[in-house]
């Protein structure tokens, strides 16, 4: 089993940047596919970006929504993976969750079995 934390939400600014991380326990993170996921308050889960196992050819995507703004990265030596989020809208406020499993498609909640608490972000108009 794999346990996850994530750290780096806050408050920031339309244009801004953060940068989450994912800690995980338990085993090597670079044999599970990462996703990230989001939840906006009366909306469902949203996937946001998912990079795969790595002898798989870590491959990565991201949602439509994201693409040239958010980067997913894994380090293996520290066992953590990062969402790198730049020029940040309001829309992108919502609770951002770090999944890891097997990840076929890294784009469905389901392939996950293994997910964090959440980080809040909060983008201010």
């Amino acid at each position: 089993q794999v346990q996850l934390v994530e750290s780096g939400g806050g408050l920031v600014q339309v244009g801004g940047s953060l940068r989450l991380s994912c800690a995980a326990s338990g085993r090597t993170l670079s044999r599970d596919a990462v996703g990230w996921f989001r939840q906006a308050p009366g909306k469902e889960r949203e996937f946001v970006a998912g990079i795969g196992i790595l002898w798989s050819g870590a491959r990565t995507s991201y949602a439509d929504s994201v693409k040239g703004r958010f980067t997913i990265s894994r380090d293996n030596a520290k066992n953590t993976a990062y969402l790198q989020m730049d020029s940040l809208k309001p829309e992108d406020t919502a609770v951002y969750y770090c999944a890891a499993g097997r990840g076929y498609t890294l784009m469905r909640p389901g392939e996950y079995d293994s997910w964090g608490q959440g980080t809040q972000v909060t983008v201010s108009s």
